[in-house]
């Protein structure tokens, strides 16, 4: 926790890009996702990036070391679906704690590697956690608007299990990431917080919250300064938000939480928005000058890259972002008023 705050006073720190983008360059097909272990599965499971980490972790540390040679302090753990709730989708739940416990200690082994060549640059890891492919807040369901596909109790437990994992693995901080729905987060929070104190630990916190439309809103309806209020009670690392929208759109949002919060601000957007075929076309340039405008005006502590980036991206935005200062945080009590 320590060595983090430090270095958030220090430097603007940089968040790695996306994991994603970068497993489709490799192009790997049923057989490459299976490997030999589950070669007779069941089941399809092309598309489940999480289960590479077990069956090519070659490629998934080579993607962590690509990011930290781009200029990245953190990466994230390739975890972003493995929860129980979202594996149902593979049949693949009982797989939850290896898949974040090799996710981490993979990042972890790389970060070490550039921390010893590096030590004045320290290098972290965070477990990333996703959101889940279910919404406590809203029915999935528009003909029977009281129904919820999960429970608060169920995201509790999924999260807890894959928050404890990541933990044995060795990650530095959890990163609650691409919240649609804040009572999910809240769930992860709880969880967390359990873990916290069973374990008498102090690991640091963040979340990142994603506005889905032009309105400035998440799904579930939260406008940015509703999202903050509400997850700041609980002592949190950084607070801010990464997708949906490209670096322009994003702006006013983190305006708004910025001037509200002595925590870090953290933003990690989209290569801009999608084109008609899903794909993301802003250039590495393009998005840096874009981030330039975060650091003129003093909105972030921590900035990244969500769908569409690439260490490119990365190398373009470290470099812009070394030139400024960090935004002041820490000063005094948190506050979101």
């Amino acid at each position: 926790m320590n060595k983090i705050k430090q270095a958030l006073q220090n430097r603007i720190l940089i968040l790695d890009g996306a994991m994603g983008t970068m497993l489709q360059r490799y192009k790997f097909s049923e057989e490459d996702f299976r490997g030999e272990r589950f070669k007779d599965f069941h089941k399809s499971v092309q598309g489940n990036n999480d289960l590479l980490s077990i069956t090519q972790p070659q490629a998934i540390a080579e993607i962590h070391s690509k990011y930290f040679a781009a200029g990245a302090d953190i990466v994230e753990t390739n975890t972003f679906s493995s929860t129980t709730i979202a594996m149902a989708d593979y049949d693949m739940q009982d797989l939850v704690y290896e898949l974040n416990f090799e996710s981490a200690k993979i990042a972890k082994k790389v970060a070490d590697e550039f921390t010893a060549k590096e030590p004045n640059k320290p290098r972290f890891v965070a477990g990333a956690i996703g959101p889940t492919n279910k919404t406590a807040s809203m029915s999935p369901d528009v003909n029977d608007p009281g129904f919820r596909a999960i429970s608060f109790e169920e995201l509790r437990v999924a999260y807890k299990q894959q928050a404890e994992a990541l933990i044995d693995g060795g990650v530095d901080l959890l990163l609650v990431e691409t919240i649609f729905d804040t009572l999910n987060a809240k769930a992860a929070l709880f969880a967390i917080d359990e873990i916290k104190e069973e374990r008498n630990l102090d690991i640091p916190i963040m979340i990142s919250g994603t506005i889905t439309d032009a309105s400035g809103r998440t799904l579930s309806g939260q406008t940015a300064e509703a999202f903050l209020i509400s997850i700041t009670h609980i002592p949190l690392l950084s607070v801010g938000f990464n997708c949906a929208l490209g670096a322009k759109q994003l702006t006013p949002h983190l305006e708004v939480i910025a001037n509200r919060t002595n925590l870090a601000v953290s933003a990690y957007p989209n290569a801009g928005l999608p084109n008609a075929f899903g794909e993301y076309d802003e250039s590495p340039q393009q998005m840096a000058s874009q981030i330039k405008e975060y650091l003129d005006k003093q909105l972030v502590n921590i900035i990244g890259g969500c769908c569409g980036t690439t260490p490119e991206h990365i190398q373009a935005i470290a470099e812009i972002a070394s030139q400024y200062k960090p935004r002041p945080v820490f000063n005094s009590e948190n506050i979101a008023v």
